[in-house]
């Protein structure tokens, strides 16, 4: 709500929504597709997550509505070092994306994604290779992707291989 009284409908995806508290004032950037019938606001917890949606709207194909759902997919840091790394598999677990769009997300941004999505105040662990080889195994475990990615972010992981960060996760893993 503006102080005038008026709502808007903004689409957000659910790790950003849920860091959203009703009654609180919280700042959201937007990003506004105007079509012939519509026009539709989508909303965004930082820049560089807002920056990753665009990035997706210049992949052929791609919509807002896919390019929402995904970054769901995690932290743009570990978004972004998927699809530098070539990681289709990881593309493809979003719900509508299958092989041929998600190598051609990879085909047109690798390279450009040379950021790491890092908020102030947010530790990210690009750069550690072994980091998804973790998280893989975790979720083969039977941990969810989200409980993984969270215990990996509480590990000091520089300079190690992945067994190592791995041992040290099954410890502090809830």
């Amino acid at each position: 709500m503006t102080a005038g009284g008026v709502g808007y409908k903004v689409f957000a995806n659910l790790v950003s929504a849920s860091k959203w508290k009703m009654g609180e004032e919280v700042e959201v950037l937007t990003y506004l597709v105007v079509r012939e019938n519509a026009m539709d606001l989508y909303g965004f917890t930082n820049e560089s997550e807002r920056y990753l949606f665009l990035k997706f709207l210049d992949v052929s194909g791609i919509g807002p509505k896919t390019a929402l759902h995904l970054l769901s997919l995690g932290s743009v840091g570990e978004i972004s070092s998927a699809i530098n790394r070539g990681d289709v598999d990881y593309l493809k677990k979003v719900s509508g994306i299958g092989g041929k769009t998600a190598e051609r997300i990879v085909v047109e941004l690798k390279g450009k994604m040379n950021f790491s999505g890092r908020t102030a105040g947010e530790r990210t662990n690009e750069g550690v290779p072994a980091l998804n080889d973790v998280i893989d195994a975790l979720v083969a475990m039977g941990y969810t992707a989200q409980e993984a990615r969270d215990t990996i972010k509480k590990l000091d992981t520089n300079g190690k291989n992945s067994e190592q960060i791995l041992r040290e996760a099954l410890r502090v893993v809830k």
